[in-house]
């Protein structure tokens, strides 16, 4: 049973498998997903409807929401609508109970603001017809009872209206967006996560080399793989035997002679500023079940800036219970947003574990759907928790600093400098418009929004500065 946390907040294979090839910005042809798997995990979808004045703490007549009742086991909730380009002016609260008690929380806010995280206008995710509007996902624990409101903003601003000399005029209120729906998410059964998760420390192992791919060839513990998650572990071969838990670490010597290594021992076409390779969390590691996303992966032409983020999931959570909140969110964003994968392309927990997020491997420039208009040429790290009111733990600063030292360094990206990104498209930039930017941004630089939190954003010149030391710089 997972623990109760509350919080305020592909490829087909005949008998060898091929890497699959890249999908780019332009393509529109349609994508499909790989053959179920047998990994737990389920999402109820549940229509919101009026409430009467009497329910809820007083409903107004334009609030819509739910009135308190059982349902299955789940942990993560979050609020969807029809239409993508249409944004919930309102706020958005809930009470979960948790599992197996009569214990019901206090009124929790759902971050209603998350059309910034999402894919860019004009691609093949962001045009697949799929996408729905939503919600930030609020991680609640383990519950089976919940009771949900949403009530939208006065019409003309957060304010009442006035007429004439100052008279109150009666409130009115917006009109919320069509086909609203509470997803409730339940992310399956912790599977056993990597040594050394639960104290913060980075995944062990021995490193190693994948020369073939084959669905059904056991992986490094010993366990089947379906073609998807063959697919999956197959883009990080160079790093990790397949079907590993982990990328292990390396020091900087190493992670260079390895560069050396894989451009045919030719030292000057290895970069000559890369961090040491930090221990990431593979996907298989986290337990994500790869029959979720779209089967193919998606690229961009290289990694020229990083965009930090906060989940805004909150922040009462144990390390050990970080992939149960991934899984959830990678949950959300493919069967409840619409998107083909998890959106960041990696998760950094508090205790300054590393996370593999979009499936394409870790050291390639993977297109997510992190910063709407700055996608391409990019790459997205979402740091679990909020920190608009807390701060970030050192240990999650210094795992930032340590993944982009390494990732940015293997496309010659200085994390103490500028560079600029062309706007696919949002609400600063318009579409095409060449933007300055930091090599480590934070969210809001690319879009009007508080992510990722204020003291998170306030940390990350820390962030540069130990980064662009771990490079050598």
């Amino acid at each position: 049973m997972r623990g109760f946390l509350a919080s305020s907040i592909g490829v087909t294979c005949a008998t060898a498998l091929a890497l699959p090839l890249a999908l780019t910005s332009s393509d529109t042809a349609a994508v499909t997903r790989p053959a179920a798997e047998t990994l737990p995990g389920s999402t109820q979808s549940l229509p919101l409807g009026p409430l009467g004045a009497d329910r809820a703490g007083g409903a107004a007549p334009r609030d819509q929401g739910l009135g308190r009742r059982d349902v299955r086991p789940f942990s993560l909730v979050g609020v969807v609508w029809d239409d993508p380009d249409v944004e919930l002016h309102g706020r958005v609260q809930v009470r979960t109970r948790a599992t197996g008690t009569t214990n019901w929380s206090s009124w929790q806010e759902v971050e209603t603001h998350n059309h910034e995280h999402a894919a860019d206008p004009g691609t093949a995710e962001g045009d697949s017809g799929r996408v729905r509007g939503s919600t930030a996902p609020l991680w609640v624990g383990d519950s089976d009872g919940v009771e949900l409101r949403v009530r939208p903003d006065a019409e003309g601003g957060a304010g009442r209206a006035t007429g004439r000399a100052g008279r109150a005029l009666p409130e009115t209120r917006a009109a919320l967006p069509a086909g609203l729906r509470l997803e409730l998410v339940d992310p399956g059964e912790h599977p056993a996560p990597p040594a050394d998760l639960h104290d913060g420390g980075a995944p062990q192992g021995a490193p190693g080399r994948a020369d073939g791919v084959q669905a059904g060839l056991p992986d490094a513990a010993g366990s089947p793989l379906t073609a998807a998650s063959a697919a999956a572990s197959a883009v990080n071969a160079d790093l990790a035997p397949l079907g590993a838990a982990a990328v292990t670490p390396l020091d900087r010597a190493h992670t260079q002679a390895d560069l050396v290594a894989a451009h045919g021992g030719d030292v000057t076409r290895a970069r000559p500023y890369v961090g040491p390779r930090p221990g990431i969390v593979t996907r298989r590691g986290w337990g994500a079940d790869e029959s979720l996303r779209e089967r193919n992966f998606a690229y961009t032409r290289t990694v020229k800036a990083a965009f930090v983020h906060h989940s805004a999931t909150g922040n009462n959570y144990s390390c050990s219970q970080a992939p149960s909140v991934l899984r959830s969110i990678y949950r959300y964003h493919v069967k409840s947003s619409g998107w083909r994968d998890f959106g960041y392309n990696f998760a950094v927990d508090k205790c300054g574990n590393i996370y593999e997020g979009r499936a394409g491997g870790v050291a390639k420039a993977v297109l997510g759907a992190h910063t709407l208009g700055f996608n391409s040429n990019s790459m997205g790290i979402a740091v679990l928790g909020t920190f608009t009111s807390a701060g970030p733990p050192k240990a999650a600063v210094t795992a930032v600093a340590k993944l982009t030292a390494w990732k940015l360094g293997l496309f010659g990206a200085n994390p103490r400098g500028k560079t600029y990104l062309k706007s696919g498209g949002g609400n600063l930039y318009r579409k095409g418009s060449n933007v300055r930017l930091n090599v480590i941004s934070g969210h809001r630089d690319g879009f009007a929004t508080e992510c990722p939190g204020r003291l998170l954003y306030k940390k990350l010149g820390t962030a540069r500065s130990v980064s662009a030391r771990l490079q050598g710089r």
